[in-house]
């Protein structure tokens, strides 16, 4: 519990921009709270994850990997597996995904929140049950002339979108509607 305290407080601290994220800001909380290894993903019906949001210094382009379980464009991100610095596993992410040498948070703190389904799927020969991820997204920065490249037992490529296009390029309705759109606006209020 005393590794959740620091989220609980970084959550609390957040002002949803949405009534989404007021909802899911709401029901993370209660989770934190009632969950002592919510930061683990032995926890099978739900567990803490961390998004990137990378864009280029401009803020016009967003990077985006080619998503082998979901078959989709989307943004990076991972578990928390055990750490409480959200921030630091979306870094960690970012470079183990992308392939990015250089990439840093381009603001402090929590950039959206959200709980995402995650369908039951075949990873590494195994079966993961259908769960949820009790997500948070960081804004990052990054040069997009920097080379890229895919990690294969996650996605299947790398690619700079136009901020405008990049929902449409995601084949998930409810990702490209309700997240990406929303960070699309979020990153523009950046500028």
């Amino acid at each position: 519990m005393s590794q959740n305290i620091y989220l609980i407080n970084e959550i609390a601290a957040y002002a949803p921009c949405c009534e989404q994220e007021a909802a899911d800001r709401a029901a993370m909380l209660d989770f934190l709270a009632n969950t002592p290894d919510a930061l683990l993903r032995s926890h099978l019906a739900g567990h803490v994850t961390a998004s990137a949001w990378i864009v280029n210094p401009a803020r016009d382009r967003v990077l985006f990997c080619w998503h082998n379980i979901y078959r989709s464009w989307s943004w990076v991100g991972g578990h928390a597996d055990g750490e409480s610095d959200l921030a630091a596993v979306a870094l960690r992410e970012a470079r183990e995904e992308t392939g990015l040498a250089s990439v840093r948070l381009a603001r402090e703190g929590i950039f959206s929140l959200e709980i995402l389904t995650v369908d039951g799927h075949e990873k590494r020969g195994r079966y993961v049950p259908g769960h949820l991820h009790y997500n948070l997204t960081y804004l990052l920065e990054a040069d997009d002339r920097q080379p890229v490249r895919p990690q294969p037992d996650e996605n299947s490529g790398v690619r700079w979108f136009f901020l405008r296009d990049a929902a449409a390029a995601s084949t998930e309705p409810w990702m490209a509607e309700r997240v990406y759109q929303k960070l699309i606006a979020r990153t523009d209020k950046e500028l």
